[in-house]
């Protein structure tokens, strides 16, 4: 084997026998130089591979650690929602609580006032409903309409409470006044003696102007006041015997007359139907009678346009 060597202006060159053993041992050089290049080359990829699948994994977990965190403030996000949502839900369920509370309390005494039957109008038992099942047409409803749903109906409960207010208040209103206003008969069982206007006078046979009717019975029968009000006169008066006045307000007077005993005194509080005197016939009476007056803003009225009279 022979090399030639070349000076570096290539003026001159140089010739070197190489035997066997020489050209092997430079083959093996050139084979150690290869295989020395290859080991390192692989070193160092497999260095950079390794730093660059680190680094991807970093970079990945990262990214997970941030996704994590992004739907952790997600789920504690909803938590608090759902939280306040509950807590809206139940301040809500308090406050309808407390509207059905009213409405009952107030149902009842308009049960009471209107005279209605529970047959009728029962609170206690919910409304009957139905129908037949849809469910093709159901859907759950979320917090969100479920709240708002207890918000509608808590507006139409506080509307119902008033106008429920309003009727209560317009039903009293009505009761009190079928209360104070003359209504019935003073007797029970008479029948009427003299009516109201002008008539012959029973005992002085003159013609003279009745301001009253009279309800003839059986002597000792029970007197009834037509209205509630107040004794304004129990006693003697001219004329009248033993009289009881009561005032029922609105310009409203009655008064019952020739009683043998009178049960009530001034200032006492009747009710309609009470029992408030004993027929009799004292003062200017031909008998057993009770002489009957309705008066109204000091003007006498006919007492059959108030009271029912036989």
């Amino acid at each position: 084997m022979e090399l030639i060597l070349i000076s570096e202006n290539r003026n001159k060159s140089y010739r070197l026998s190489i035997g066997l053993l020489g050209s092997l041992f430079i083959g093996l050089l050139f084979l150690i130089a290869v295989v020395a290049t290859l080991h390192v080359g692989g070193k160092i990829a497999v260095s950079k591979a390794e730093g660059t699948y680190i680094a991807l994994n970093e970079q990945k977990d990262n990214e997970w650690k941030q996704e994590f965190e992004k739907q952790q403030t997600s789920v504690d996000s909803a938590k608090r929602n759902a939280e306040k949502s509950l807590d809206a839900m139940a301040a809500r369920l308090s406050t309808l609580q407390a509207h059905l509370l009213r409405l009952d309390a107030l149902g009842s005494r308009l049960v009471d006032i209107a005279n209605i039957s529970d047959i009728e109008f029962n609170l206690l038992e919910p409304p009957g409903m139905g129908g037949p099942l849809m469910i093709a047409d159901q859907n759950s409803l979320d917090v969100i309409d479920f709240v708002k749903e207890l918000k509608i109906l808590s507006r139409r409960i506080e509307d119902r409470n008033e106008k429920f207010s309003a009727m209560e208040s317009m039903l009293m209103n009505s009761n009190i006044q079928a209360q104070i206003l003359p209504q019935g008969s003073p007797v029970t069982g008479g029948w009427t003696s003299s009516l109201f206007g002008w008539r012959t006078d029973p005992i002085s046979g003159r013609r003279d102007f009745h301001e009253g009717v009279d309800l003839a019975g059986k002597f000792g029968s029970k007197v009834t006041s037509v209205a509630t009000g107040i004794v304004t006169w129990s006693g003697r008066h001219a004329g009248y015997g033993n009289m009881i006045e009561i005032s029922h307000g609105n310009g409203y007077v009655t008064r019952y007359a020739h009683n043998k005993k009178n049960l009530v005194v001034v200032g006492d509080k009747v009710e309609k139907g009470q029992i408030i005197a004993v027929m009799g016939t004292s003062g200017r009476s031909t008998g057993p009678h009770v002489h009957f007056e309705v008066i109204h803003h000091g003007k006498h009225v006919n007492p059959r346009k108030f009271v029912s009279i036989n």
